[in-house]
């Protein structure tokens, strides 16, 4: 069974032309009513949207889709997906959606789903709901009308969450914010002064069109700068619907996701909270922090990319902390999903805690130098299933011996095959990446 709209983080592409209003309406209809046939009652969803300008159009069709098959439909209006998959929990709702296309610039858009218990819904739906979508499949004849209702209350209810869960006051300390002009610029400034931080926001004011544009945790450079500026004793950035969140120290360098789960893994293992001493990390996460978390005693559980693997692996094998490169941390203990201000709040309260500078936490985490270079392609598919490609990977890394690695994958969301390649110095790293682009460019069935 292969998705054929849905990838690893939703249905996700470009508005009004991969992603069109009529998909949004029969996804609102299709879930509405298997749900409502599940339970034999009418079901009931939340929704809610980052600040796209097109997130309005695919909210209103969303809930047109829901309640025109008997359903109803919650509006949190703008918030983060984090908060709706928890709010799908605690308010025991059927299923939640969050309109958002994450990082990604504000002519592209997506729709994520979550189950009753907040994790990503499960493909065996997708599926059915990618056959509708396409026609293929016929849904019953319904003839109430379900009702569309304010849900701000979920938003304010998620933020009294989040403020409760550190048992340190940020009062006294400095810290740093980049909204990404996303859904974070409702909900993390007022959070983190709940708790008695001074608060330094940047990237915090949205018009529809500004999302992820030179800000939030993929162009970090303004919050570094203002760390360094206003002499902050840490900062945080996260994308368009933060469930993601990198660090900047009070040096103003950047710590990844990789370093921040390496100060929550050493936190938790402290505190006697490391479920089975081992956290899931994908195969992106550097050998460095492999090899750092070995010397600390802890293993590392590796899955493939996207945090539905890691939200898997945390289950299966009974793990509390996981997640990926790029900011997307799962901490189960407080939620099902990736959660950018939940991260800054944990890594924040070590930080008081432990009364060092921030820089202090990961002091012991080496790095191995990583590139990592995207190149399109309309035959990404083709190019990875082919043995050929496989072969020549394997070469590669049979000519680094341990001392690096080149990992080729594709894109679960974009037409991109991704070049990730890790070495003991930069002129290394870039000829690997130099001759696996020729075999790209080069490529032949």
């Amino acid at each position: 069974m292969k998705l054929k709209y849905f990838g690893t983080d939703g249905f996700r592409g470009r508005v009004n032309k991969d992603l069109r209003v009529e998909h949004a309406l029969k996804i609102g209809q299709f879930l509405g009513w298997y749900f409502s046939e599940k339970k034999g009652k009418p079901a009931s969803c939340v929704i809610g949207k980052d600040t796209r300008q097109s997130s309005y159009m695919y909210e209103y069709a969303i809930a047109a889709g829901v309640t025109s098959v008997g359903g109803d439909a919650y509006l949190m209006h703008v918030t983060t997906s984090p908060s709706v998959s928890y709010i799908t929990k605690v308010d025991r709702f059927d299923f939640g959606i969050m309109i958002t296309a994450s990082h990604n610039p504000y002519y592209d858009n997506g729709i994520k789903v979550f189950d009753a218990v907040g994790n990503k819904l499960g493909d065996e739906i997708l599926y059915e709901v990618e056959r509708y979508i396409d026609g293929e499949i016929a849904i019953g004849d319904v003839t109430e009308v379900g009702v569309c209702k304010d849900y701000i209350a979920g938003r304010n209810k998620y933020m009294g969450y989040l403020s409760s869960i550190p048992a340190e006051s940020f009062r006294g300390y400095k810290i740093g914010l980049d909204c990404a002009n996303g859904a974070a610029h409702s909900i993390a400034k007022n959070v983190f002064q709940m708790l008695g931080a001074d608060v330094y926001a940047i990237s915090d004011r949205p018009d529809g069109r500004n999302i992820n544009v030179d800000c939030g945790s993929t162009h970090i450079g303004e919050l570094c700068k203002l760390v360094r500026a206003e002499q902050l004793d840490i900062g945080f950035a996260f994308d368009g619907d933060a469930d993601r969140c990198l660090m900047v120290d009070e040096k103003g360098e950047v710590v990844d996701g990789d370093g921040i789960m390496y100060i929550l893994a050493n936190e938790f293992k402290r505190r006697g909270m490391l479920r089975n001493d081992a956290i899931a990390v994908t195969v992106m996460s550097n050998l460095g922090l492999k090899n750092a978390l070995s010397d600390k005693g802890i293993g590392a559980e590796i899955t493939d990319v996207g945090d539905k693997y890691i939200a898997q692996a945390l289950d299966e094998k009974s793990l509390s902390i996981g997640g990926e490169q790029s900011g997307h941390i799962i901490v189960k203990k407080y939620a099902n999903t990736g959660d950018g201000i939940l991260t800054a709040l944990l890594v924040a309260e070590i930080l008081v805690s432990s009364k060092c500078l921030a820089s202090a936490m990961v002091g012991d985490l080496k790095i191995l130098p990583q590139k990592l270079v995207n190149v399109r392609s309309a035959k990404k598919d083709e190019i990875m299933e082919n043995p050929k490609t496989k072969a020549f990977a394997e070469e590669v890394n049979r000519q680094l011996s341990g001392r690096g690695r080149l990992l080729l994958r594709k894109s679960g969301t974009e037409p991109l095959i991704r070049i990730m390649v890790e070495a003991p110095t930069d002129e290394e790293i870039d000829e690997v990446i130099e001759k696996t682009m020729a075999y790209l460019d080069a490529y032949t069935d």
